[in-house]
């Protein structure tokens, strides 16, 4: 059992950037799938924005936020972040982080079904 608590929400101008983290309470990740997910309205769908495999070494992330978005984890290996560069308005959303000890490939990581650990959430509002 892992615990995700998310920090770095807020308000921000389009063009601008923030910078998400998610830090596991009493354990490191390095043994975890991370995914960021995010819900743009509650009944909206939790969509895949950016996933980092296991070891580290691999990132993957959903189209519209390539080259603005990168996800990355620090040395003690128990903080995920998401750096949000060039943000759009459509980029309003709540921003979840997620873990998961199994993910049979990256593919999968894009399934929210296939994490079983959450943090509560972090809103960001990007203003046009």
């Amino acid at each position: 059992q892992v615990q995700l608590v998310e920090s770095g929400g807020g308000l921000v101008q389009a063009g601008g950037s923030l910078r998400l983290s998610c830090a596991a309470a009493g354990r490191t990740l390095s043994n975890y799938y991370t995914g960021w997910f995010r819900q743009p309205a509650p009944g909206k769908e939790r969509e895949f924005v950016a996933g980092l495999w296991w070891s580290g070494t691999s990132t993957y992330y959903t189209d519209s936020v390539k080259g603005r978005f990168t996800i990355s984890r620090d040395n003690a290996k128990t903080t995920v972040h998401l750096q949000m560069n060039s943000l759009k308005p459509e980029d309003t959303a709540v921003y979840y982080c997620a873990a998961s000890l199994s993910l049979p490939s990256i593919s999968d990581g894009r399934d929210p079904r296939r994490y079983p650990y959450w943090g509560q959430g972090t809103q960001v509002t990007v203003s046009s």
